[in-house]
């Protein structure tokens, strides 16, 4: 099966060089770094490691994600994936966990799978408590109202590329992954998870890593299982 990957990236430019090298290149046809207006050297690195860099000006986490679905989205009908990977472009996931990841799908007919790290190892301080909390409180809520059973709302994922195109993704910024396996779930899409290992990130987080991005993280994420009911 063809494989893209999208790593949605802002000012990583001293993670995105490592996170590009460690994919298992020979299962990957292309690999798209989606410079959510960076300030630093973040797309001439992903270059320089054999990438191809989108930009998208207009800030947020769902907003570079979308703009690497463009990307996709302009090829001809016939050159477009089977699968798109989604992950972080910090380097706190482990991108040769990419054959496990996709294993569901192209083995047992899945269509989204999630990179689950409260199933996997994680390292100390790589999540903070309320992003575990958030984590907890979000898959119940998942699970209440969908039915569908989740344990985190990890960021490396993947998913085939006709059913994320049926999906119709709109979110933004922080309410992408919630928003994602919210629509998996009403669309009743065949979903499970896999253990991930997850470590500390290189820098700081645009969101965990300050008490404003994690209140508004977690509003969002409450405020699109809601909307979406």
């Amino acid at each position: 099966m063809v494989i893209d990957v999208i790593i949605p990236a802002y000012n990583e430019e001293a993670s995105i060089g490592l996170v590009i090298a460690e994919l298992p290149r020979q299962l990957v046809r292309e690999v798209i770094v989606c410079d959510n207006n960076s300030r630093d050297r973040t797309a001439q690195v992903g270059e320089a490691a054999g990438a191809t860099v989108v930009r998208e000006l207009r800030p947020g986490y769902g907003s570079a994600c979308l703009r690497g679905m463009q990307h996709i989205a302009h090829r001809p009908v016939a050159e477009q994936p089977d699968i798109v990977v989604f992950v972080d472009g910090d380097h706190s996931d482990y991108p040769e966990q990419l054959p496990e990841l996709v294993a569901p799908i192209t083995e047992g007919g899945y269509d989204l799978v999630i990179g689950s790290r409260a199933l996997g190892q994680t390292e100390a301080g790589s999540m903070t408590l309320p992003q575990v909390f958030g984590n907890w409180l979000a898959t119940n809520l998942i699970r209440l109202f969908y039915g569908y059973e989740f344990t985190d709302l990890g960021p490396f994922r993947a998913i085939r590329y006709p059913a994320l195109v049926e999906l119709g993704m709109r979110d933004p910024d922080f309410g992408w992954t919630v928003e994602m396996q919210v629509r998996a779930a009403k669309a009743g899409l065949r979903c499970t998870e896999v253990p991930v290992r997850y470590r500390q990130r290189i820098g700081v987080s645009k969101i965990s890593g300050t008490v404003r991005g994690t209140l508004l993280a977690g509003h969002k994420i409450l405020w699109t299982i809601f909307k979406l009911i």
